[in-house]
């Protein structure tokens, strides 16, 4: 059904992104495309749909496949219809309906009687009865938008799917459905997500490096099982490897000393023999030329040690080289820092909260906000931060500092560098090294300090906010999380979960990742 061959793809600024990419993709096999951010995940599926021109290589499809794309501004001022291509067979068949039969039309429509039906019976299932056809994309949530893209494959019914981020911007009911089309499906489906319920749903695992694919033949789960045992021999080869430089170090400096022993005592008995100024000279370029020579033996024997070590040492994961140093919480476990009473809240005279809020939220919780797209989540955390004014009922606050990251990650000015970014939170007079030295821990080595946060990934945006708040005098009291895992490679969530479960103050996550909750220990959910 699908085959590439070789392919590779160059950026217009003339970078290479990837090269040599060869796979095969035969029919009815679901199967997940991985890879850390800039991977090129997204061109390669764009590449697949027939959307990107390839640099080389050869691709071979025998059908036409169906694209969900990522991000969804694009189709703002076109219609549903227009979006999923049937606005002209729509307009087709109803014109041959009232009696208007061109050859035109017929051609256009290519017997495509059950369209309309289609497109109803897809909209139910998505939950988007309630839209019409002709209504622009613009008027449409980003959850919405998605799901128009997902009931696109139902109307359609194409022999391969490409779906990108399929999860991104749906809530909990959205991605049920999401899931249990997937599991009944009979179409191809080549999917890139970091969704880890949906990952543990698909034959196969293909990960996307800079030296190619790599096919792993299991879900989720067994790939993480893989990995875990590579990383272990990883590890493995480089304490062998540390072993055998100290070993080679310690030989080096042994053989030396014994050699200027031997020199030394050779010299001695040069002396008392009396020997003449040219023979003793003689004796003493021998001697410096041997242990030139044991030196570059072993200098050549550790410099090849350490290349190695040095190759190796770049194959770990980026997680192994993380460090997060969170400050301890100043205030005291089970302190109210926000208590509300009758909490109601009024959006264009749209009621948001179904019945009034009673709530209480204490020192050292870790509290996951829950509820469908529009349930007042966003309303709710700008209510505890205290920046939402206009409510009815009351809402007491104690003093507490906080840091908001939402999806965007919007705390980080875009036009700044990295380095200038960080000392944005320079609270505490940290020497410029000091700030370099906390920019390494989180993976930004020197060539990132002048980098724009505007050219950052998502992933690198995370780590730079995580970082940002270490930098500070003092950790947050509490720290909101709107949706943190969209948009974020695996490694960069599990790098997320790490710093998460580190941090010991209070806690509130807005997140459909349920996997994501499990794995940050949450202890209350809040539903909406």
């Amino acid at each position: 059904m699908l085959h590439l061959q070789n392919i590779s793809y160059t950026h217009p600024d003339k970078n290479r992104l990837f090269t040599n990419i060869s796979l095969t993709l035969n029919k009815n096999r679901k199967v997940a495309l991985i890879g850390n951010n800039g991977a090129g995940k997204s061109t390669l599926l764009k590449i697949i749909a027939g959307t990107l021109e390839i640099a080389e290589g050869v691709r071979k499809i025998h059908t036409d496949p169906y694209y969900v794309p990522q991000v969804f501004g694009q189709f703002n001022e076109l219609t549903v219809a227009e979006a999923l291509h049937i606005d002209k067979k729509l307009k087709s068949l109803h014109e041959i309906l009232n009696g208007n039969v061109t050859e035109e039309y017929l051609t256009i429509l290519n017997d495509d009687w059950t369209l309309e039906d289609r497109c109803r019976e897809a909209l139910e299932y998505w939950k988007l009865q309630d839209i019409e056809l002709q209504q622009k994309m613009e008027t449409l949530s980003g959850g919405q938008k998605n799901k128009v893209f997902l009931a696109g494959m139902m109307i359609h019914e194409p022999e391969l799917a490409l779906l990108d981020e399929p999860s991104n911007h749906l809530d909990t009911e959205g991605r049920a459905l999401l899931y249990e089309f997937i599991s009944t499906t009979r179409i191809s489906l080549l999917i890139v997500s970091h969704d880890r319920i949906l990952l543990n749903m698909l034959e196969e695992i293909w990960e996307l490096t800079k030296n190619g694919i790599q096919i792993y033949g299991g879900n989720y789960d067994f790939y993480t099982e893989q990995k875990e045992i590579e990383r272990i021999a990883l590890d493995s080869e480089v304490k062998s490897k540390e072993k055998a430089l100290k070993k080679a170090q310690e030989k080096e400096r042994e053989t030396l000393e014994r050699q200027n022993k031997l020199d030394a005592r050779g010299k001695k008995k040069q002396e008392k023999a009396g020997l003449p100024t040219i023979s003793m000279n003689t004796l003493k370029n021998n001697a410096e030329k041997s242990t030139a020579k044991v030196k570059r033996v072993h200098g050549e024997k550790i410099g090849g040690i350490s290349l190695e070590l040095q190759k190796l040492r770049k194959e770990l994961p980026d997680l192994a080289h993380m460090k997060f140093g969170f400050t301890s919480p100043v205030l005291h476990k089970g302190k109210i820092l926000v208590e509300t009473k009758d909490l109601q809240f009024k959006y264009n005279e749209h009621i948001v909260f179904k019945t009034p809020l009673n709530l209480i939220l204490l020192s050292g919780e870790r509290i996951a906000l829950k509820g469908k797209n529009g349930s007042g989540k966003t309303t709710l955390i700008h209510l505890i931060l205290g920046k939402q004014k206009d409510f009815s009922g009351v809402v007491l606050r104690n003093e507490f500092s906080s840091a908001y990251i939402d999806q965007e990650y919007s705390l980080i000015d875009p036009s700044k560098t990295v380095y200038e970014q960080a000392q944005e939170f320079n609270t505490g007079a940290l020497q410029e090294h000091e700030i370099k030295i906390r920019l390494n821990r989180f993976l930004f080595h020197s060539q990132y300090w002048d980098k724009c946060c505007f050219n950052l990934s998502g992933g690198e945006k995370m780590r730079l906010m995580l970082c940002c708040l270490t930098i500070a005098t003092q950790t947050p009291d509490v720290i909101i999380l709107d949706e943190p895992t969209n948009n974020l490679d695996i490694q960069s969530i599990e790098i997320l979960t790490r710093a998460v479960n580190e941090y010991k103050g209070t806690l509130v996550v807005v997140s459909h990742d349920t996997h994501f909750l499990d794995e940050i220990d949450i202890e209350r959910n809040i539903e909406l």
